[in-house]
């Protein structure tokens, strides 16, 4: 096991590292105007303003009873005439004289005259009127007011952002057809290795099938980023110049996966540097220590790479923790910091302070509300079973360490991740 050393680049130090070159990238970024309809997990391109105000009139936020507030001054109980019926979409005017009110259906306008709504469940109707108890309502109650939500000119949406359904819904409630997104970031990816095999071929002895593509793949894919898989390139520096300069055609991203650690060949840091400006870094965590980020050039096409560890566990925390803020902003998207719960400890954890540590965890409810978390077991970077068995990442920081049986943790959720 690898001990963290004072040349080891905090987790922190990366991150800020990283970002400094991706978003002024993305502030850079070509932009497109799409349908609304075929925007989701786009990245808007512009600030949008309210073109209407929202709701566009004052309206009914229930079914119920619409009447002039100042009538409950002064009174126990009252009773009113009903004077009108008003549904959603009504467009005649209707002004109702004090002393009567009108029936009314949430969204419907608020007619002349009227400033409060009753919900029909507290009245009682006989014939034409209604009667109910003063106190049951206060003047304004159950209305929605003209641009509460939106006013015209007023900032909707904020550039950056990631377009989620409720956006859409947004979007489309101001008579928004078309918006402007960045471009999605193309990205290229293939595994080293000369013991590496392709599915359907036969294991020898040595051997192991790539499983690092594959998660890659469905990692990149829930980005929605452009994908371009570049399979297995072996430890020959000739196949590696050829797959780097294809993938420099076509990527804004190059992601590989093993030969970035202390005793790979040679070579493969050294033709990674012939394309570029490659920084080589010990990273203080685990798993995830070796890892390579900078520039790729040949001729007019470049691109930035990520070198990943080779150990399947190693590929997606790294990539969870770095690659996917950085593939964010290089899209025009805003930072992310990972979103972490505070869990309790189900068992004792050992740790050495120097290092930021992502132990795999299963994370639950008790009887009492609280969460509590336990590793999965055995935490070896080679493992990827234990990925499938966990449903999250137990963050232990920099300057953590040992921790006791309940311990307050922070932990990284995989819902919606993995």
């Amino acid at each position: 096991m690898a001990h963290p050393s004072s040349e080891d680049l905090p987790v922190d130090k990366v991150r800020d590292l990283i970002r400094a070159v991706c978003e002024p990238l993305g502030r850079q970024r070509t932009r497109e105007m799409i349908a609304l309809e075929t925007s989701l997990g786009r990245i808007l391109a512009e600030d949008i303003l309210s073109p209407i105000d929202i709701p566009s009139a004052n309206n009914s936020a229930m079914d119920g009873y619409a009447f002039n507030g100042s009538v409950l001054s002064g009174h126990e109980t009252i009773s009113l005439e009903v004077a009108h019926t008003i549904f959603a979409g009504h467009t005649e005017k209707c002004v109702i004289a004090s002393g009567t009110c009108a029936r009314i259906m949430t969204g419907a306008p608020l007619p002349d005259g009227c400033d409060t709504v009753i919900p029909q469940e507290l009245v009682k109707v006989d014939n034409q009127f209604i009667r109910f108890q003063c106190d049951l309502v206060r003047p304004g109650d159950n209305v929605r007011l003209r641009g509460e939500e939106l006013s015209t000119g007023q900032l909707a949406l904020a550039q950056g952002q990631m377009l989620s359904p409720a956006h859409l819904g947004l979007l489309a409630g101001l008579g928004i057809a078309q918006v402007s997104v960045y471009q999605k970031v193309s990205v290229g990816f293939f595994s080293t290795g000369s013991e590496l095999r392709s599915l359907g071929e036969t294991l020898d002895s040595g051997s192991a099938y790539d499983s690092n593509r594959y998660t890659l793949m469905g990692m990149l894919t829930r980005l929605g980023v452009q994908t371009h898989d570049f399979g297995i390139v072996r430890d020959d520096p000739k196949e590696l110049r050829e797959v780097f300069h294809k993938a420099l055609k076509t990527c804004d991203v190059i992601i590989t996966s093993g030969g970035v650690s202390v005793g790979q060949a040679d070579y493969t840091k050294q033709i990674m540097q012939e394309f570029g400006s490659i920084d080589f870094w010990k990273v203080a965590m685990r798993p995830g220590r070796p890892m390579a980020f900078g520039h790729l050039k040949a001729a007019e096409d470049e691109a930035l790479l990520f070198g990943l560890p080779g150990n399947p566990v190693a590929v997606m925390v790294t990539f969870y923790q770095f690659v996917q803020e950085a593939l964010h902003l290089l899209g025009g998207g805003q930072s992310l910091e990972p979103l972490l719960v505070n869990a309790v400890l189900a068992e004792p954890i050992r740790k050495r302070a120097g290092r930021t540590e992502y132990q795999r965890g299963i994370c639950q409810r008790l009887a009492n509300g609280q969460l509590e978390v336990r590793t999965t077991g055995s935490q070896g970077s080679g493992m990827l079973s234990s990925m499938v068995a966990a449903n999250c990442l137990i963050v232990l920081d920099h300057e953590q360490e040992s921790l006791n049986v309940g311990d307050t943790v922070p932990v990284q959720l995989f819902n919606g991740l993995i």
